[in-house]
């Protein structure tokens, strides 16, 4: 699957399919940021944790594409590092990105242990459980028609004016985490009846998910995705 082209099971629909998503949510150079539909929760992208005999920093996460590093690495969820750090999850008015767990870093880097998550993009593992939790929850399951936007920024961007959307099932939302154009999962993935939507902002650690509370719930009780309600970002 990776690296290969998705005009086969992902072929490129108009860009005007943004239209709901641009008069909703404005300007997608990003990713379009939907509201409530209607309601909503941030799923947290995935940090890593081992144990370190050196003493050392790194500068930080990178962007784009992520997975588990391998041996000797667990998954670090954001609950227990805010437990252990008295850092919020997420501080009070801020989304998901560089700013949380101040605590942690020191001059901006954080511990060699410690992998951050990464801006942009979806870690394949919680990509992965994700549309399987969406297909549980959507009309036609894995069959269900959907639309994917890559904003130009996880392009090279290179063009602005032409929004690239592609069309597909569910299903097959695997070979878009591995577009070969792309280092990112996409910005914007929905149902093509709109009961859904998620947005992964280039610059944020996390996705929002807008759909049904039936949904929402699923997702901040899931034992595998971490999410969160912001609820100065409903």
């Amino acid at each position: 699957m990776r690296g290969e082209p998705l005009s086969g099971t992902w072929p490129l629909a108009p860009s005007g399919t943004t239209g709901w998503l641009r008069e909703m949510c404005g300007d997608g150079l990003t990713g379009f940021m939907p509201p409530p539909m209607p309601d909503a929760a941030w799923v947290l992208n995935a940090m890593y944790e081992r144990d370190l005999e050196a003493v050392g920093v790194t500068t930080g996460g990178g962007i784009g594409r992520a997975g588990h590093p391998g041996p000797g690495w667990r998954r670090l969820r954001w609950a227990e590092l805010a437990r252990r750090t008295g850092d919020p999850v997420v501080p009070p008015g801020v989304l998901p990105c560089f700013r949380c767990f101040p605590s942690v870093r020191k001059d901006g880097s954080w511990p060699l242990g410690i992998i951050p998550p990464t801006e942009g993009s979806l870690d394949r593992e919680t990509w992965t459980r994700l549309v399987g939790v969406l297909a549980e929850f959507s009309p036609a399951g894995p069959d269900t028609p959907c639309f994917a936007y890559y904003n130009p920024l996880t392009l090279g961007a290179e063009d602005f004016d032409n929004l690239h959307v592609r069309a597909g099932r569910l299903g097959d939302a695997g070979f878009l985490y591995d577009h070969s154009e792309a280092d990112f999962s996409p910005a914007n993935l929905w149902a093509e009846d709109r009961s859904w939507c998620l947005c992964t902002d280039y610059d944020l650690w996390a996705t929002k998910v807008a759909g049904p509370p039936a949904l929402i719930e699923a997702l901040l009780n899931d034992f595998e995705i971490e999410a969160v309600r912001l609820p100065w970002s409903p």
